[in-house]
């Protein structure tokens, strides 16, 4: 089985090289295999009424758009895993679909971690490797503008501090959160085309500054900076640079809350509103019924709220007194949203129970 996860800190940071704080989620999709005697893997979607058909010994020499599936088989036998067997896969989840809390990337880690189970692999097999497998077969085999952070908060578990800059590295921050509740808009996300315009114009905006300042380094700039490298600008691109900066601050400043011993639930939802309002003013990504969602969940006592996520739809997420969470997930629900629910920390990618016919 494979979380979900959610974004606490650093939407639309990853794909710049800047730190993500994330976390898994308890909401999973599960994946059940059992041996046929065919050559074939039969894949039985029910959530969304769907079954395919996969040879074991196809190659996917061209791949169709995203088709993960295909992907991660590709990628898979690169490092030795060569399916012999076929296998009866029934695929069930509680993750809503397209609401920006990684639906697909968990299917994703799910079936590749059952393919590394049933036939093996020439490498180490750790949480961090079937992470970057995720990576490489939804992100590079496909050349989607996407980051790490989906496959390495669900690979990895827990709630983790993302480094993506080269080099990459993580670090697992915390294994609990209380008063942690998701909210589902009900309005489907839109991810490829708003994330590659939106880094596209961060990017942009990147190279500006360093055509006038040769030293400028994003992952040491600080938010007072801000009024220096402005004017260097279009009008049109300051949003996405200064967006930048001001995420990266949150981001950083949080990291700080989540190292101390005891966490401050009001602190670190202070700075999701702030992080909020950069998402919302700046980079435009909410819609109506989020913000209706956000602005329900702090009347009702919420510390923090923000969406998760892509944007233009999806999902929030919301830090509350924990003895506050029943009251705050009717106000979020009775403000639109299709579901709400309390979450806790997930620890991750796993086999629940290996069945004698799956080969280590």
């Amino acid at each position: 089985m494979a979380p979900g996860r959610t974004c606490l800190f650093g939407d639309h940071q990853d794909y710049l090289g800047l730190p993500v704080i994330a976390c898994a989620i308890n909401r999973s999709i599960k994946l059940t295999a059992v041996q046929n005697d065919t050559q074939v893997f039969k894949l039985n979607m029910g959530d969304i009424d769907e079954v395919r058909i996969i040879d074991i010994h196809a190659d996917f020499s061209e791949l169709a758009p995203r088709d993960y599936f295909a992907s991660s088989l590709r990628v898979l036998r690169r490092h030795g895993c060569i399916p012999n067997v076929g296998y009866d896969i029934t695929i069930k989840g509680d993750i809503p679909i397209n609401s920006g809390t990684s639906s697909s990337s968990a299917l994703l880690l799910a079936w590749i971690n059952f393919l590394i189970t049933a036939y093996g692999v020439d490498d180490e097999v750790t949480p961090e490797f079937i992470a970057k497998m995720g990576y490489a077969s939804e992100v590079l085999e496909h050349g989607e503008p996407g980051g790490m952070m989906d496959h390495y908060s669900i690979g990895i578990g827990n709630i983790v501090h993302i480094n993506t800059k080269d080099p990459f590295s993580y670090t697992v921050i915390g294994t609990e959160l209380k008063g942690l509740i998701t909210g589902v808009s009900g309005v489907p996300k839109e991810t490829i085309g708003l994330i590659g315009e939106i880094k596209g114009n961060a990017l942009l905006a990147i190279g500006i500054i360093k055509q006038n300042f040769k030293d400028f380094d994003l992952n040491k700039s600080e938010i007072e900076d801000l009024d220096k490298y402005r004017n260097y600008l279009p009008d049109r691109l300051i949003p996405y640079f200064e967006a930048a900066i001001k995420n990266y601050h949150y981001t950083k400043e949080a990291l700080k809350e989540f190292q101390k011993p005891i966490l401050d639930l009001k602190k670190i939802g202070g700075l999701m509103n702030e992080h909020h309002a950069v998402l919302r003013d700046l980079l435009k990504i909410t819609v109506p019924k989020i913000d209706d969602m956000i602005t329900a969940a702090l009347k009702a006592g919420a510390y923090g709220a923000k969406i998760v996520g892509s944007g233009g739809g999806g999902s929030i997420v919301v830090i509350a007194d924990p003895e506050k969470e029943a009251q705050v997930v009717a106000a979020i629900l009775a403000a639109g949203a299709k579901e709400a629910y309390a979450v806790t920390v997930d620890p991750g990618v796993r086999i629940i129970e290996k069945q004698k016919n799956l080969k280590n």
